[in-house]
């Protein structure tokens, strides 16, 4: 069974950046195409971004316009989402998906794979 662990969410300042991880463990696991996701309280899980199993494509959410990079570090099975000029709108729980089709149904939110979650709040 495939395991996600996020790390790195906390407190940050509007306008300050933050870096989330998310290691991937178990069979096949460096062949997945992984992604996040965000879930602010009382709204739907929506897309943010995602990069295939070999790191040549990425996708991003139009919302994002060009604050996140997603990136891959496929030695330690693990995805970086950068996130820079940080706003409160950014306030959510930000998951980790992964999934063996690749890249599209994490556009869709339809992951394979789901981890368990780290909070980003962003407030001054």
């Amino acid at each position: 069974q495939v395991r996600l662990e996020e790390s790195g969410g906390g407190l940050v300042h509007p306008g300050g950046s933050l870096r989330l991880s998310c290691a991937a463990s178990g069979p096949s696991s460096n062949r997945l195409g992984m992604g996040w996701f965000r879930q602010a309280p009382g709204q739907e899980r929506e897309f943010v971004a995602a990069i295939s199993w070999d790191g040549d494509r990425t996708l991003y959410a139009d919302y994002i316009k060009g604050r996140f990079t997603i990136s891959r570090d496929n030695a330690e099975n693990t995805i970086i989402l950068q996130m820079n000029s940080v706003e409160p709108e950014d306030t959510a729980v930000y998951y980790c998906g992964a999934d063996s089709e690749g890249i599209l149904p994490l556009y869709n939110i339809d992951s394979q794979y789901w981890g368990q979650g780290t909070q980003v709040t962003v407030s001054s």
